[in-house]
Formats: C-alpha cells, sequence, structure tokens
C-alpha cells in the first residue's frame, strides 16, 4: 500500500475487498473509513457506495446517527416534531495510525470528531478475511470505541427520538438491489418481521446469486437489534441503540464483533445456522 491508496483484503492471490481508510468524500457525507466494493469468492460485488438513493451510504462502515449531537451516519438527521432536517453537524472519523497490516488483515486507530473539530471518540478497529470454504469466506468487522471527552456521550439513533423502526447505527451493510426478491432468514424467524428491531444469533440475506449470513461475533454484540431494510434500499446492521441512548461515560468504552459470511449461491437456513454455530464466540 502507498500513500492514500486503499488497502486491500486477500485471500491467495483474490482480492476480495477494498478498504478506503482516508477518503475524499464531502463533508454532508460524515467522511469516514469503507469496505467497498467487497466480493464473493466467485466474483460478485454484494456492497454499494453512493448510491443514487442515499449518497451517505458507503459500502461497509461504522455510522452512527448521533453522538453528542453529532452525525455520523451521514446526510440529515432527525428531530423530534419536525423530521429529518440539514443541519451543520456532520462529523469525521478520521485515520490515526496503523495497527496491523497485512494481506488478510488491517488494524487502525482513528479519531471521531465533531465538525468543529472537537474531538468524541477514538476507535480501536480489527477487520480480517479468511476463508470458509470453497464458495464462502468470512469478514470478521471488530471495533472498540471509547468515550474521548470529559463528560458523558449519548449514542442516539432516530428511534431514540421517537422515528418508528429507525433504530440504525452501528455496523451498517449497504447491499446491492438484487435482481430477484430478497429472503430474509434468521434464528428468530423468517421474513422481515422476524428480524428488524429484534436480537437474534444470525440473520442471512439472499440476493439469488448470494448469500450474506451476519452473526454477532461475542455475547454482547448478539444482545443488540438488527436494522433491516429491504423497502427503497437493502440495508442490514447491527444497532448501538434502539429505544434507549447507549451512554459512555468519561473513559468508558464499547466494543463490538461481527462475523460476516459472503457466499456464492443460495445458502438454505440450515448451512447459515451451522456457520453461526461455527464461528460465534
Amino acid at each position: 500500500m502507498t500513500g492514500d491508496a486503499p488497502a486491500t483484503l486477500r485471500l491467495a492471490d483474490q482480492v476480495v475487498a477494498e478498504y478506503t481508510w482516508r477518503p475524499d468524500l464531502p463533508v454532508a457525507l460524515s467522511p469516514r473509513p469503507y469496505l467497498h466494493p467487497v466480493r464473493t469468492l466467485g466474483g460478485i460485488c454484494v456492497t454499494e457506495l453512493m448510491p443514487a438513493s442515499h449518497r451517505h451510504h458507503l459500502g461497509v462502515s461504522v455510522a452512527v446517527a448521533e453522538v453528542d449531537g453529532a452525525n455520523f451516519w451521514g446526510g440529515r438527521t432527525f428531530i423530534p416534531g419536525h423530521g429529518p432536517a440539514w443541519l451543520d453537524n456532520q462529523g469525521t472519523q478520521a485515520h490515526a495510525r496503523w495497527l496491523r497490516r497485512t494481506p488478510a488483515q488491517i488494524g487502525h486507530a482513528l479519531r471521531w470528531t465533531g465538525i468543529d473539530g472537537a474531538l468524541l471518540l477514538t476507535e480501536r478497529r480489527e477487520i480480517t478475511a479468511r476463508r470458509l470454504a470453497d464458495d464462502a469466506w468470512v469478514l470478521d468487522f471488530g471495533f472498540t470505541l471509547s468515550n474521548a471527552a470529559d463528560r458523558d456521550v449519548p449514542v442516539l439513533s432516530p428511534a431514540v427520538h421517537g422515528r418508528p423502526g429507525a433504530g440504525y447505527g452501528g455496523f451498517f451493510w449497504r447491499a446491492p438491489a438484487p435482481d430477484s426478491p430478497v429472503r430474509i432468514d434468521a434464528e428468530s424467524g423468517s421474513g422481515l418481521e422476524a428480524v428488524h428491531g429484534r436480537t437474534s444469533r444470525w440473520l442471512s440475506v439472499r440476493g439469488g446469486a448470494w448469500t450474506l449470513v451476519f452473526i454477532g461475533g461475542t455475547e454482547r454484540t448478539r444482545s443488540d437489534r438488527w436494522f433491516v431494510r429491504t423497502r427503497d434500499y437493502l440495508g442490514i446492521g447491527s444497532a448501538l441503540s434502539w429505544d434507549e441512548p447507549l451512554v459512555l461515560g468519561p473513559g468508558s468504552a464499547l466494543t463490538r464483533r461481527i462475523v460476516t459470511v459472503i457466499a456464492d449461491g443460495a445458502l438454505p437456513p440450515e448451512r447459515a445456522a451451522a456457520y453461526a454455530d461455527e464461528l460465534a464466540s
């Protein structure tokens, strides 16, 4: 890797994902590192970047709607009693230093700052790729967010402010809309209603030629609710807060880990459950 060129995740000689760690993006998109393209072993791209419908959706990233008033999601901010509105409150996640760089693993430290430059959070992020089967590989994405301020720092979603079902904020994956209808399965049942806003050890999204299986990599991560949207766009996230704010006290931290199986073809729920048994800590 040279300069600001994207880092690559490789399995043998195959590039399975590119990681833009120092993006050149408008402030309105809440600039942050992201993974795109992410591909199956068969070469199918399973991420979208800055789509026309939601330009602040950046492949695979950690995106939070509100941290102490700062927008790390991008785009508009939800205002109670008003709705989404453009505010000058977009934050930035900036690379601080590398912790690890190998063909199959990326680790770095980041700084989360508000639009005024004030430091709110520091982060340690680890991203690892490994082959799982001839038709599937694993993206292991872990992060620790630490309060860098001298006060409580609340982490909120629009659902906290009263927007029904809008509990997004945390690990988020923007997937391409497939040609065939999307099928959602989870340990909690089948269909969107069985998983959106609920906890489940795993969920799978089948897009015809590919399947993504999202697994809570730790017990604490598995207690977070899933955000899944199939109308207008296909997006999957593990929510840090839903009905109530998550408050980080001075010096405190949170750690989450999402393990995603990226597979060619349509995996049945039984195989997704078997992968969860194998990969969940």
